[in-house]
């Protein structure tokens, strides 16, 4: 009875909640549903969800139907066509979110040589540091490290900036002693 019914006894019978005229729907219109929604996505997986979802919307929703401004499959083909754009869009746009997040974040490939004289540096400094009085090396590290003035490293030390300005200098000539022997600096 119902593969015979027109598109306005069909949409009639689903909003009456009647299951079998939702599969005489889906069995009139699902295949250019799918083909459709395939072309514009390129993915069969894709389709068959932007499909699904229309059928359960039309289901859920019957009165979206008019019948007096086209037929079934008119409607249902719209529907298809217009969430498979919306989910190409959304696609396409975490694509490009996603590669300009890349893009920003990228680094350059690890410098496998590089890293290991960063590292050796890196040991030889802390060497030479520990060769240093601790009035030196406290001066230093609070200058250098910690990114204070010669003032505000003597407030900190409660020392004169003399004091401390000597023992910066003497500690970086030191300093730059020790790594020249080590090989790390010219």
């Amino acid at each position: 009875m119902l593969e015979a019914a027109d598109d306005a006894a069909l949409a009639s019978a689903i909003a009456g909640r009647d299951q079998d005229a939702l599969a005489e729907c889906y069995r009139r219109y699902g295949g250019a549903c799918l083909s459709l929604a395939r072309r514009v996505l390129g993915d069969r997986t894709l389709a068959e969800e932007v499909v699904q979802e229309v059928f359960v919307r039309t289901w859920r929703e019957p009165q979206r139907y008019d019948p007096g401004r086209g037929s079934l499959r008119s409607f249902l083909l719209a529907q298809v066509h217009g969430r498979a754009v919306d989910l190409l869009r959304a696609e396409n746009a975490r694509r490009a979110r996603e590669e300009r997040d890349a893009r920003r974040d990228a680094r350059p490939g690890l410098d496998l040589e590089r890293e290991v004289v960063q590292l050796a540096e890196s040991e030889a400094i802390r060497t030479a540091l520990r060769t240093l009085s601790d009035g030196e090396r406290q001066a230093i590290e609070l200058a250098y490290f910690g990114g204070h003035t010669y003032r505000e490293v003597a407030v900190l030390l409660e020392q004169p900036e003399g004091t401390v300005k000597s023992r910066i200098r003497s500690g970086l000539l030191r300093l730059r002693a020790a790594l020249i022997d080590a090989g790390v600096h010219r």
